[in-house]
């Protein structure tokens, strides 16, 4: 869906682990990390299929369940851009 343009948002769960990933953290203040750009593969082989896609910002909100979310459930939601490299 994410390859299509159909889906525009991923979504993880609002845990430490991805906490971790995703905010810095500083002083009395927190901030998203900035990314241009995530690779998504499906697999853990080095031959995988992946691609690579723009990163358009991170929120903190409700998921679409079309596109996977629990409904009434907050994530972390990853704005997706244009796919930059198949």
């Amino acid at each position: 869906m994410i390859q299509s343009g159909e889906k525009l948002e991923e979504y993880r769960e609002i845990k430490p682990y991805w906490g971790k990933r995703l905010i810095n953290e500083k002083i009395r203040k927190l901030e998203w990390k900035q990314f241009d750009a995530i690779e998504f593969v499906n697999g853990y082989s080095a031959n995988s299929p992946r691609f690579t896609i723009e990163c358009k910002g991170i929120e903190v909100n409700y998921g679409l369940q079309k596109w996977g979310a629990v409904s009434g459930v907050k994530y972390f939601v990853i704005k997706l851009g244009k796919i930059i490299n198949q």
